[in-house]
């Protein structure tokens, strides 16, 4: 549907505010009222807004996709370059800049204003006039505060603070919304009426368009059809086996959503038409731009390339400008409410298929004082209301009714062998499930002969890990392991337990892994009776800042973690490839994760679905879905769950061994000295 049509009738309600607003600013930018260097800064933004209206005019007279791709490409560097790396060193979304220019007590404060007036961006090529209007008058009151004399600190924050607080009904609500609510189809619009081999369509999005997109969209275009097919059908068809293995009616459900980086829209055309046949309607809304909705840790929806990662490495924890207890009652408030009135659509909701992509060098984060960091309070305030959010999405859409798949691809970033690596990436998804599948049977009868599992590390590594395994009661019937081929993690390759806390002690390095858009080297955690005990890595020169990046991006901010899953990659396709190609640490977990052992800390893999029961393909129940602290969920759910799962990997050339010991202490080796042992397994050996 024309957005323009889709909120004509809200859009009717605010336009009188909005152009009351936009009169207002123009003055502004005339205006001696407020004393230096507040005024550079009001007029600077001023000239933004004002720039954002003029890409609303275009978009509102249909003006904007007749433009020509240089023309396009003009304003997409217009309206991102303060923030790209060349220009970000003097821009007021750049906390530091804004605090040497503005001073302490407001610098900050206003850049995250700034950031904030950025989100109009996106609403302009949605035709969101309401989310633009609530910003404009947000920005003419703080001007209004700074004109004839300083305003008191406080006043500034309060009147951010009150302003996201109000708008929780507006900005919530629409989030909740997009995630469930298919007739919200802006992107989906654009991915199946235009001409995919006209890259204008690109700038149709509202997001940042680097040459990254232009390079993966022009790339997409040139394979055949028939690749094109192959890269959608593994994909889809995974997300349907995630249903199947897990014993989960599919049939119930009328929606899924696709989270992916702009390029690959040839594919997602695809992936629509074979989720429709599946019964299925696609739903694609747009990465979080509220900071209120802003996960500081993860990407959800459609997005382009990154135009800074450290400017939105600053701006991460820009909430803690209003994290109170006050604030978090307050949004959950909203969040219930918003479930509430979405409640059948909820019920709708399969789950996320998610397109990774890989290939961009790592980022190395400096990490400012000036930039908003949560306080000890606040963390404690923002775990809590993480958990309390978390159970209310499981009250509406329940873990065990829903899948996901996740696949990935590289960017032509990752260097001059992209096209030999995408095409090798497609094999690796495509491998035989059958092949796999007996390999990993075999090794998980091994594991299922020993009491505990122990991983050793060689060289520089340092990794001496026992892993307690649980009590199996009938051999014939039950299992520890799940073998995972290609269904919802793709490319196959690993079975996985949830250990026993109780007895899982040790060291665990890795010299290079990717959390995100981070690379950590050479992490250490040390794990004690199967909790995160310490933790450090060498990405800064002071231990501290690097201790402070492990619990901001692994540990989410809790003191500790337990270990949620231990797992055995057996991928040695695709441990080859990178070894090829010198890729490896450019891989995201998700493939990474299949060359070596790997370790999760967090939630188990099966948090909230563990009454669920899980079968293998030989017809044995996984029952080790459960810990120490996921059955406290029987007790006090709130003390059960850390909503996070991060996977580390040890890949196959810094391993020794992983063995297996029985209650009699017999020895049963699993990997030696990188390669695999077990009878059944010498395949796996090939590509090593």
């Amino acid at each position: 549907m024309d957005y323009r049509v889709l909120w004509k009738d809200e859009n009717e309600a605010v336009k009188e505010r909005y152009y009351l607003a936009m009169d207002r600013i123009s003055q502004i930018t005339r205006e001696s009222t407020v004393e230096e260097p507040y005024r550079s800064y009001f007029i600077k933004t001023a000239e933004f807004i004002q720039m954002i209206s003029e890409v609303k005019s275009l978009v509102d007279a249909d003006a904007w996709n007749s433009q020509s791709l240089e023309e396009l490409k003009l304003w997409n560097e217009r309206l991102y370059e303060d923030v790209l790396p060349s220009h970000y060193e003097t821009s007021y979304a750049n906390p530091s800049y804004a605090d040497r220019q503005l001073g302490v007590e407001f610098g900050p404060k206003l850049s995250f204003l700034y950031e904030e007036i950025r989100g109009q961006i996106p609403f302009a090529m949605e035709s969101r006039l309401t989310e633009m209007t609530i910003l404009d008058e947000l920005f003419i009151e703080i001007y209004n505060l700074f004109e004839g004399q300083l305003p008191q600190a406080s006043s500034v924050q309060e009147t951010l603070y009150w302003f996201t607080s109000d708008y929780a009904d507006l900005t919530v609500t629409y989030r909740i919304r997009e995630n469930f609510d298919p007739s919200l189809s802006f992107a989906k619009d654009i991915i199946l009426e235009r001409d995919l081999n006209d890259l204008r369509y690109l700038y149709a999005f509202g997001e940042y368009i680097s040459d990254e997109e232009l390079k993966i969209a022009g790339f997409m275009n040139r394979l055949p059809q028939e690749t094109i097919d192959k890269m959608a059908d593994t994909y889809t068809e995974g997300y349907r086996k995630g249903f199947e293995v897990m014993g989960r009616d599919l049939s119930k459900k009328k929606t899924v959503a696709i989270h992916y980086e702009l390029g690959y829209e040839r594919m997602i055309r695809k992936a629509i038409e074979n989720f429709r046949q599946m019964g299925l309607e696609t739903i694609l809304y747009r990465r979080a731009v509220w900071s209120i909705d802003r996960n500081p840790n993860r990407k959800r929806g459609f997005y382009g390339t990154s135009p800074n990662k450290q400017y939105e490495y600053d701006h991460r924890y820009d909430n803690a400008l209003y994290m109170k207890k006050a604030f978090t009652e307050r949004k959950l408030a909203v969040l219930k409410v918003a479930y509430e009135e979405y409640k059948k659509l909820a019920a709708q909701y399969a789950g996320p298929a998610v397109i990774e992509t890989f290939g961009e060098p790592g980022f190395d984060p400096v990490n400012k004082p000036e930039c908003f960091a949560l306080n000890e309070k606040q963390e404690k305030l923002s775990l809590t209301y993480s958990n309390d959010a978390a159970q209310v999405v499981n009250q509406y859409i329940p873990g065990e009714e829903t899948s996901f798949t996740i696949i990935a691809f590289p960017k032509p970033s990752i260097g001059p062998d992209f096209e030999a690596i995408f095409q090798e990436t497609i094999r690796i998804n495509t491998l035989d499930y059958e092949v796999y599948k007996t390999i990993q049977q075999a090794i998980i009868d091994r594991l299922d002969e020993a009491d505990h599992v122990v991983i050793t590390g060689k060289g520089e590594n340092h990794t001496n890990l026992t892993v307690k395994l649980h009590p199996l009661a009938d051999r014939e019937r039950e299992t520890n392991f799940e073998n995972c081929v290609a269904d919802v993690n793709i490319p196959l390759g690993e079975v996985f337990t949830s250990p026993v806390l109780t007895g899982t002690n040790g060291v665990l390095e890795v010299s290079s892994v990717y959390i995100g858009d981070i690379q950590f080297k050479n992490l250490h955690m040390e794990f004690k009776d199967g909790r995160v005990a310490e933790y450090s890595c060498e990405n800064f020169d002071d231990p501290a800042q690097g201790k402070a990046l492990i619990k901001q991006v692994i540990m989410k901010n809790h003191d500790s973690l337990p270990l949620g899953e231990f797992a055995i990659g057996t991928n040695t396709t695709a441990y080859a490839m990178a070894e090829k190609f010198g890729i490896l640490d450019r891989l995201p977990i998700l493939i990474v994760e299949k060359m070596g052992p790997h370790f999760a800390v967090g939630d188990t893999c099966y948090s909230w679905a563990e009454d669920a029961p899980m079968y293998n393909p030989d017809g044995k129940e996984v029952i080790a879905r459960d810990n120490e602290v996921s059955i406290l969920r029987k007790e006090d759910v709130s003390q059960a769950y850390f909503n996070c799962h991060t996977d580390i990997t040890i890949p196959y050339r810094e391993l020794d061994e992983i063995y297996g010991v029985s209650l009699s202490g017999e020895k049963l080796p699993i990997i030696r000295d990188g390669r695999f042992v077990v009878p059944g397994t010498e395949l796996l050996n090939k590509e090593l």
